[in-house]
């Protein structure tokens, strides 16, 4: 059975994993015939956020993969000592944890960094010929993951400026398709950067994890 590496960035849409793009990720993963494997780094989140109000709860501090565990009914690991060699695939939900937790992008744009712990897992699942799928605002990582790398957010210009100024390629896309760098083994989906709804979100991710599993 093909196994997945699921990466997970916290638990909730402002300052974490998306939770109905994480969800709709491991069910796709199990109706495909693999298994999963959350992770998620032991570190501090950037910031917590009040996701009735969307206002930063400045007295409060959470772990990355404490939160995530709740996303993992607690079956989750430190991806610091996670072993590449043990999964065929990669796949990164969106969220903003992405962008703030994973990587710095929400804050820096295209002079964003990458959390190394997933820079060094990333690169080695991509080095030994295995396919990575990054969904929603994930997608604004891969030139600092994979180079010069095909991928998409959607349609946003700004995000998709950054990414080509980081040496990536954007191409647009809508949340019901993939946008596959055949050569690199990198597919890509909008989701919520674009979705109105968690079955709008779920036809493009569906495709993505088959293409994952395909390419794995």
């Amino acid at each position: 059975m093909k196994k997945v590496a699921v990466v997970l960035s916290g638990c909730g849409v402002y300052d974490g994993a998306e939770i109905y793009e994480s969800v709709l990720t491991l069910l796709a993963i199990e109706q495909g015939g693999a298994c999963y494997q959350c992770m998620a780094p032991n570190i501090d989140q950037m910031h917590v956020i009040n996701h009735r109000s969307g206002e930063v709860m400045a007295d409060q501090r959470r772990n990355v993969l404490t939160e995530a565990a709740r996303l993992a009914r607690g079956e989750i690991i430190d991806l610091a000592q996670a072993n590449p060699a043990d999964y065929d695939a990669l796949i990164i939900p969106g969220g903003f944890g992405a962008a703030k937790n994973l990587s710095n992008f929400a804050v820096a744009g295209a002079a964003a960094v990458v959390t190394p712990e997933l820079i060094s897992f990333a690169q080695a699942i991509h080095a030994a010929g295995k396919p990575v799928g990054l969904i929603c605002i994930a997608p604004a990582m891969t030139p600092l993951l994979f180079g010069d790398a095909l991928c998409t957010i959607g349609n946003d210009k700004e995000i998709a400026t950054a990414i080509e100024t980081m040496g990536g390629q954007h191409q647009e896309c809508d949340c019901s398709n993939i946008i596959i760098d055949e050569t690199r083994k990198i597919v890509t989906t909008p989701a919520y950067m674009l979705a109105g709804s968690i079955s709008e979100a779920a036809v493009g991710i569906n495709k993505l994890v088959d293409k994952v599993l395909q390419l794995s």
